[in-house]
C-alpha cells in the first residue's frame, strides 16, 4: 500500500521541478519504495531480487539503496553502487550524483572504460572530467603482469586523455619510472613500446635486453634500449617517439640510437676493412604535413660500420641493408609539383647518388587545344658520388629540361593511339674529357597503342564466391626514338648511371633516371594485359587473375645485344581470400633459357594457420626455396617455422623453429631457436625468448 502510494506522489515532486530541469526528467524504479519525512528524499531500497535504479539522461544509477531529493536534485547510491554512462562505468562504496550540474562525488572508486580502468579513495567531477585522489590506473583487468599508473592525483577526461600528478608507472608492483606530470592521449598506450630479450648466439654469447618509450608529453613517448652481450658488451641508446598533430597539420617520427664498445670478434666490414671497436648507430626518421598541399619527408641514418645492425639488430638490418639519409619537401598544386630533395651520406662504405640539393618541378600531364596534352619537367641538382677506397670524388652541377607532348586519336571505343614526341636539354658546369661545361640535347619520337576487348561468361562457383567471370584484354604497343642518346659521355660527369636490373626499363625519354648514363633508342615494346574478374558481394568487382606479357623488339641492336629481349611474365592468381599465387618470369624467345623465376604461394585459414612457399632464381646467381607456416593450437599457444634452402649450395642457409604465448592479453611472447649454415658473420646456432607489451 505504501509502495503505491510513494510512486504517485514521487512522480508529482518530479513535476514540480523548474521547467528548465524538466527537460530531462529523473527515472527511479525498482526496490521498495519509502519516503524521509525528514529529509523529503524518497527512497528506494533493494527488495525481492528487484535492485534500485535511477536514470537521468544517459546516466544510469544502481545500488541496493539510492536516495534523491528534488529539491537539491541530489541522487545518493549506497552499497554496490555503479554509475554507468556511455561506456563509461563506475563502482563505488557511494556514489552522490548531481542532477543539476551533473557533477558526483564517489568514495571507495573503481571506474572503467575498456582498456581503461581506475581505481582511488575518493573521486569527484563532472561528465567531462573526473579528478581522481590516490589513482590506480591499469589496463584491461588488474594483473600482476599488467602495465601500472599509480599517481597522488589523477584527472580524467573519457576518450580523451588523462593528466597525473606525482606518478609512478611499471609492470605490476614494480614502479621504476618516476614522473613529476604525466600526460597522455587515451588514444596512445601506456608504454608504446616495451620489449624484452634473452638469448644465445655464437658470435654474441649469452644476451639479454630490454626497450621501453615511455609519454613525457602529449603524443611524445621517449626511453630507449639496453642490452647486454656477453662476448661483446653493453649496447645503449636513446629511443623517442613522436606523432602530434591533427587533420591537415600533423608530423611524426622516430629517434632510434645505441653505442657498445665491442670487444668481442668484429671481423671486417663490406669493404674488407677492420671494424673499430666504438660501434653505434643513430637512426631518425621524419614524417610531416604542414598543409593540404604542402609535405615534409626525411630520414637520416648513421651507421659506424656496415655491419653494426647486421651484428645487433637482425630484425632489421635484413629488410633495408643500405641506410639512406634524405630530406624532401614538396608542394603540390592544381597540376604542379614544386620539390626540393637532398641526399647526403653519413656513411663512407656505400656508393650514394648524393643531392645537395636537387630542385624540380614536375608539370603533370594537362590538356592543351586541338587535343593535345603537355607534359614538363625541369630540375637544378648538385650531386656528388665518394669513392668507395682512395679514389677521386665525382662532383657534377647539372640543369635538366624536359618538355613532350601528345595527341590521344581513339577511332573507335576499342582503339586508342597517341603520338608522342619530345625534347630534353641537359647542360654540365662541371664537364669532364677537358672541357668546363657541355650541354646535351635530345629529341624523342614515337607512339602507344591499345586495342581494349572484353569477354563475359556466366560461370558461378558459391564456393569460391564467383558470380560470373568478365575477361579483360589488352594487347599494347609502344615505340620509342631517341637516336644518339649516348653521345657526349666523355664530357658527363658519370653521376645517375646505370644499375642492374632484370626488368623492362621505361622506354621514354622523360621517364629516364640514369641520365648520365644514356643510351640510343631504337625500341618497339610489346605487351599483351590479361586480367579475369567477377562480381563482388560488397561493390563493384574483384579481380580472380591477372597475367601479363611484355618484350622489347630492337631493330637496330647494338653490339652484343639481340634483336628480342626476354619475355617478362607477371602473374597474380587470388581467386579467393585464403589463396594467393604470384608469379614473374623472364625467359629469352631465342632459346627459351629462363633467366629469372620468383614465385610465391600462400594458403592461410584467418588467424589460425597460414602456409608460404616461395623461389627466387636468378641464372647464375641465385636458386633458392623458402617456406614459412604458422599455427595457432588456441588462444594461447602457437608455433611457427621457416626454412631456406639455398639449391646451389645444397644445403639449408636458414632454419628457424620456435612457439608463440599470448599470455593474459598482456604479453606476446616468442621461444625460437635457429640454425644456420654457410654464413659467415651469423652464428651456426642460437636461440632466443622475446616479450613484447601488447594489446594496448
Amino acid at each position: 500500500m505504501t509502495r503505491r502510494i510513494l510512486r504517485p506522489l514521487f512522480a508529482a515532486l518530479l513535476a514540480a521541478l523548474p521547467l528548465s530541469a524538466q527537460e530531462i526528467r529523473p527515472e527511479l524504479t525498482g526496490g521498495q519504495v519509502t519516503s524521509d519525512l525528514d529529509t523529503g528524499d524518497a527512497v528506494v531500497t533493494r527488495a525481492s531480487g528487484s535492485e534500485p535504479r535511477f536514470t537521468y539522461g544517459d546516466a544510469v544509477l544502481q545500488a541496493d539503496q539510492i536516495r534523491f531529493n528534488p529539491k537539491t536534485n541530489l541522487a545518493i547510491a549506497r552499497g554496490n553502487a555503479r554509475l554507468t554512462r556511455g561506456p563509461l562505468r563506475l563502482l563505488a562504496d557511494e556514489i552522490t550524483y548531481n542532477t543539476t550540474n551533473r557533477t558526483f562525488s564517489v568514495t571507495g572508486m573503481r571506474l572503467g572504460e575498456f582498456p581503461h580502468y581506475l581505481s582511488g579513495t575518493d573521486v569527484g567531477g563532472t561528465r567531462d572530467e573526473i579528478t581522481i585522489n590516490n589513482a590506480v590506473l591499469t589496463y584491461h583487468e588488474p594483473h600482476l603482469t599488467g602495465p601500472v599508473l599509480k599517481a597522488d592525483r589523477l584527472v580524467y577526461r573519457p576518450k580523451q586523455s588523462f593528466r597525473a600528478e606525482n606518478a609512478r608507472v611499471g609492470v605490476g608492483p614494480v614502479l621504476p619510472f618516476r614522473f613529476i606530470t604525466y600526460e597522455q592521449n587515451l588514444n596512445q598506450p601506456l608504454f608504446s613500446f616495451l620489449d624484452a630479450t634473452v638469448g644465445y648466439r655464437g658470435s654474441l654469447g649469452a644476451y639479454a635486453g630490454i626497450g621501453t618509450r615511455l609519454p613525457v608529453a602529449s603524443g611524445v613517448q621517449v626511453g630507449g634500449d639496453l642490452s647486454l652481450y656477453s662476448k661483446r658488451g653493453f649496447l645503449v641508446g636513446p629511443a623517442a617517439r613522436y606523432q602530434r598533430g591533427e587533420g591537415d597539420q600533423t608530423y611524426s617520427g622516430e629517434l632510434k640510437t645505441g653505442y657498445i664498445h665491442d670487444y668481442g670478434e668484429r671481423l671486417t666490414d663490406i669493404l674488407r676493412q677492420p671494424i673499430s671497436q666504438d660501434r653505434g648507430y643513430v637512426e631518425w626518421t621524419h614524417r610531416q604535413r604542414f598543409s593540404e598541399k604542402l609535405t615534409l619527408n626525411g630520414q637520416f641514418a648513421y651507421w659506424s660500420d656496415s655491419e653494426i645492425t647486421r651484428d645487433f639488430r637482425p630484425q632489421d638490418f635484413y629488410p633495408v641493408q643500405q641506410p639512406d639519409t634524405f630530406l624532401e619537401a614538396a608542394h603540390t598544386g592544381e597540376n604542379v609539383i614544386v620539390s626540393a630533395f637532398l641526399r647526403a651520406q653519413p656513411n663512407s662504405y656505400y656508393r650514394v647518388q648524393q643531392r645537395l640539393p636537387e630542385v624540380r618541378i614536375d608539370l603533370l600531364p594537362s590538356a592543351l587545344p586541338l587535343g593535345f596534352y603537355q607534359q614538363a619537367q625541369a630540375s637544378a641538382a648538385a650531386l656528388r658520388e665518394d669513392a668507395l677506397y682512395d679514389g677521386p670524388t665525382t662532383r657534377s652541377d647539372r640543369l635538366d629540361a624536359y618538355y613532350g607532348l601528345s595527341r590521344p586519336i581513339n577511332p573507335s571505343a576499342w582503339l586508342n593511339i597517341t603520338p608522342v614526341a619530345g625534347a630534353r636539354v641537359t647542360h654540365y658546369s662541371r664537364a669532364t674529357g677537358g672541357k668546363d661545361d657541355y650541354t646535351r640535347t635530345l629529341g624523342e619520337v614515337g607512339a602507344d597503342l591499345s586495342l581494349r576487348a572484353s569477354g563475359l561468361y556466366g560461370y558461378k562457383n558459391d564456393r569460391w564466391d564467383i558470380d560470373g567471370i568478365r575477361h579483360l584484354i589488352t594487347p599494347k604497343l609502344s615505340y620509342r626514338y631517341i637516336p644518339e642518346a649516348n653521345k657526349g659521355r666523355a664530357y658527363i660527369p658519370p653521376i645517375d648511371d646505370r644499375t642492374f636490373q632484370t626488368y623492362l626499363e621505361p622506354l621514354g625519354l622523360g621517364e629516364q633516371r640514369a641520365i648520365d648514363d644514356l643510351r640510343a633508342t631504337n625500341t618497339v615494346r610489346l605487351a599483351l594485359d590479361n586480367t579475369f574478374q567477377t562480381r563482388d558481394r560488397r561493390y563493384g568487382s574483384r579481380d580472380l587473375l591477372r597475367v601479363n606479357f611484355a618484350a622489347d623488339f630492337l631493330p637496330d641492336p647494338e653490339l652484343g645485344e639481340k634483336d628480342f629481349s626476354a619475355i617478362h611474365t607477371d602473374l597474380a592468381f587470388t581467386p579467393v581470400k585464403w589463396l594467393e599465387f604470384n608469379l614473374y618470369q623472364s625467359v629469352t624467345p631465342q632459346d627459351f633459357t629462363l633467366r629469372e623465376l620468383n614465385t610465391g604461394f600462400t594458403l592461410r585459414d584467418g588467424e589460425v594457420w597460414s602456409l608460404y612457399l616461395g623461389n627466387h632464381f636468378l641464372r647464375r646467381n641465385i636458386h633458392e626455396y623458402v617456406t614459412e607456416g604458422r599455427y595457432r593450437f588456441n588462444e594461447a599457444w602457437g608455433t611457427y617455422a621457416r626454412l631456406h634452402f639455398d639449391a646451389r649450395k645444397d644445403r639449408f642457409i636458414e632454419q628457424s623453429y620456435g612457439i608463440t604465448q599470448n599470455l593474459d592479453n598482456l604479453w606476446s611472447i616468442r621461444y625460437g631457436i635457429s640454425v644456420y649454415n654457410g654464413q659467415r658473420r651469423e652464428s651456426k646456432f642460437g636461440f632466443h625468448i622475446q616479450i613484447n607489451l601488447v594489446g594496448f
